[in-house]
């Protein structure tokens, strides 16, 4: 195979697409690299760990040859460090891969391409949409804060996407907090949940542009395929019941009070300095008009802040772990923020004003 006056970026750009997926340490040597392949005159690159698999295509013309793996890390490094402008000649011959840029000559081990491990796509397509880029990565900016992670309940170490008539939903929650958010799209489609892999939506959220282009997604029966620009995402899907969340949020709270969301924002920032640093617990006293957020730890230490909000209802005293909140204020893009609340042993409702397709409950804690 060989490559002739390359531009440093029609390689580089395809080969940090998929190289994110692969591990630093792995069982199989040959996932440490990156499958290159002439394919129909251009070159197609892969990388997998064996759950997901990235494909993506570089805009350059390769003279037909056998196709081979190198070390994705090194090349990758090696591109980057070459000079923006740098242009290469890329010829494998043997074992080896020889990288020539101007007066610099890099030689890097290969391995038998034939060895390469590859998700084989299935043949039963369930269901298939497609969307502008930008709405599923807005969608999963609002959900995907909080997945588990390392949960001994796998189905939580990931997210739930639900194709239901014109409508995209995505759920996650770590069993303290839960997430969902939903979107529509073009087309009535039967009801389907898939649960992606934690890795794969943040995966997916790296490679997904806030354009306008489309991406499309084919469910299959144990996968799903994310089709985007030049680059193709194979994921198996996690296997088990994702818990039903509809029963989780709350209805016919009581205590509304509205905020700023930046304000608020950046009011917790403060206060939670002076946070327990194991408990994380925050304080948030509602009374007539005001709204008071306390936090305070181990060494005496305290922080009180206080808001003023419109709120005329019965006092409340309620504790939350700061970080389920500042995680929630940070991923929504809102002006201001709804929060509704039972009791002091209920669950939080957050939501924004307005707008129907936002939901974030989150558990009380004893502080």
């Amino acid at each position: 195979m060989q490559l002739k006056q390359i531009a440093r970026d029609a390689l580089l750009k395809p080969l940090q697409a998929v190289s994110g997926i692969v591990e630093r340490r792995h069982t199989l040597p040959i996932l440490a690299n990156v499958l290159i392949e002439p394919k129909d005159g251009a070159l197609e690159l892969t990388a997998t760990d064996l759950e997901m698999q990235i494909t993506a295509l570089a805009e350059c013309t390769a003279r037909a040859g056998a196709a081979t793996t190198v070390s994705a890390r090194k090349l990758h490094d090696l591109l980057r460090a070459l000079p923006d402008d740098a242009s290469l000649n890329v010829d494998v011959s043997g074992s080896r891969m020889t990288v020539r840029a101007g007066r610099s000559r890099f030689n890097l081990q290969t391995l038998a391409a034939g060895d390469y491990p590859r998700i084989s796509l299935g043949q039963d397509k369930l269901q298939s949409l497609s969307l502008p880029q930008k709405d599923l990565r807005a969608l999963f900016r609002l959900v995907e804060f909080a997945m588990a992670q390392q949960d001994i309940r796998y189905y939580l170490n990931g997210m739930l996407l639900v194709i239901d008539r014109g409508s995209l939903q995505a759920v996650a929650t770590d069993g303290h907090r839960l997430s969902w958010a939903s979107l529509a799209v073009d087309g009535e489609f039967t009801r389907q949940e898939v649960i992606l892999p934690r890795k794969t939506v943040l995966e997916l959220g790296k490679l997904l542009t806030d354009g306008d282009d489309p991406v499309s997604i084919d469910i299959l029966a144990n996968q799903v395929r994310f089709r985007f620009a030049n680059v193709e995402l194979v994921s198996k899907v996690v296997d088990g019941k994702f818990p039903d969340y509809n029963r989780v949020i709350p209805v016919g709270h009581t205590k509304s009070i509205t905020l700023d969301r930046s304000v608020l924002l950046a009011t917790l920032q403060r206060a939670a300095i002076l946070a327990n640093e194991k408990f994380r617990g925050v304080r948030l006293v509602l009374g007539p008009d005001h709204l008071k957020i306390i936090c305070s730890n181990a060494e005496q230490e305290e922080a009180e802040e206080e808001l003023e909000v419109a709120y005329k209802g019965e006092a409340l005293d309620i504790g939350f772990n700061i970080t389920y909140l500042l995680g929630v204020l940070q991923n929504i893009e809102s002006t201001e923020v709804a929060f509704a609340f039972g009791d002091a042993n209920s669950s939080a409702l957050i939501t924004i004003p307005g707008r129907d397709d936002f939901k974030y409950v989150v558990m009380p804690m004893r502080i």
